[in-house]
């Protein structure tokens, strides 16, 4: 299992000139890329100069990209670890190495994950090796692309952050979302009883299918009402903020965790912390990126054991939109307007890429 220390952004990010009409044949050297050159302006397909890895790096020929909401939020320029302008979106991807450069062990040939931070929505790229994880054998390039955000932030929330334990309530706010459904996932396999609140029928049964025991829906007029009829919780996962995580704050017992893991609502929930002295109640803010500087290790433990649950036949990636490259600005959309479930992936193998278009 690697260790994830470091990121180098791509050297060269300058698109090359096509002239007035364009190229009549794409060069061998480059590739397409989604471009984002400046704040609040749409993100653009454009052709690049093919990379070469250099010392510690891997050149990998990228097959799937995860989107995730923090995408919008860099296009927005809200988002903490946004990279300097010009740089190619996407932060993680999963593909096959090329070409290794000096001083590495991952040899050209490997299936690999990668969480870049950026530089996924390309056809190729290069990477620092120890972001770079190979694959189980049975994990398809899509669900890699799916795996490591996701599922990194709800164990590492759920396992370090807020100790749930057997037994355990816990309510997870967003429940098909994409960071939501895996901590519906994980919940039932740490052997709690898990409320899972999202809005409408389909979207319940999305989280039902992953585990849950009780489903509520969003909409309900009286959340908090509703919540502590379900008996409460232990643990509030909130990947939504706004109106659903004061409900769900409200409804936390005593010695209760409340984890802050995302606003897909549009803004975070005001907290009434004189309940959270008379209660004993702890507030966990969790940016699993942040715990590449915070503590690297407790990353690396917790995708070696997601790495063996998915071996195990454990986990099970939800993937409820797939897009060629071409189309990334309609797979943003659909997680801007929170219309997908569990996660939207972008494939960029020219191959693959037309299956997504045909099959969708």
């Amino acid at each position: 299992m690697a260790d994830w220390f470091s990121l180098r952004r791509p050297a060269i990010l300058q698109p090359i000139s096509t002239g007035p009409s364009g190229p009549a044949k794409r060069p061998e050297e480059t590739m397409r890329a989604i471009l984002l050159s400046e704040t609040k302006t749409a993100p653009t397909l454009t052709e690049l100069p093919l990379p070469a890895p250099g010392p510690g790096e891997l050149a990998v020929a990228i097959a799937a990209c995860g989107l995730n909401f923090a995408d919008l939020l860099m296009i927005e320029g809200k988002y903490q670890d946004t990279p300097a302008r010009p740089f190619v979106m996407g932060m993680e991807l999963a593909g096959t190495v090329t070409a290794a450069g000096p001083d590495t062990t991952i040899p050209p040939g490997t299936r690999v994950a990668v969480f870049s931070g950026q530089g996924g929505l390309a056809e190729a790229g290069v990477f620092a090796e120890a972001r770079c994880t190979p694959l189980p054998a049975a994990m398809s390039f899509e669900e890699a692309a799916a795996f490591q955000i996701a599922y990194g932030t709800s164990h590492v929330a759920l396992s370090t952050r807020a100790r749930l334990a057997p037994g355990e309530t816990l309510v997870v706010l967003g429940a098909a979302g994409g960071v939501g459904l895996t901590a519906v996932e994980i919940g039932k396999r740490m052997g709690a009883r898990v409320i899972a609140l999202a809005r409408g029928p389909e979207k319940l049964a999305v989280a039902q299918a992953a585990g849950a025991d009780v489903l509520i829906d969003s909409e309900t007029p009286d959340l908090k009402a509703a919540l502590k009829a379900a008996g409460g919780a232990d643990v509030v996962y909130d990947a939504l903020g706004g109106a659903a995580g004061e409900a769900g704050f409200a409804a936390l017992k005593p010695g209760g965790r409340f984890l802050v893991i995302g606003f897909a609502a549009g803004e975070p929930p005001m907290l009434k912390l004189n309940h959270a002295l008379v209660k004993n109640l702890e507030i966990h803010g969790l940016y699993w990126g942040g715990y590449l500087t915070l503590d690297p290790q407790v990353l690396t433990a917790s995708m070696a054991t997601l790495f063996r649950w998915f071996a195990e036949g454990g986990l099970t990636p939800h993937i409820s939109a797939r897009f060629p490259l071409e189309q990334t600005a309609e797979a943003l959309e659909m997680l801007r307007t929170r219309r997908s479930t569990g996660k939207v992936v972008v494939l960029t193998a020219p191959q693959a890429a037309a299956g997504a278009a045909a099959g969708r």
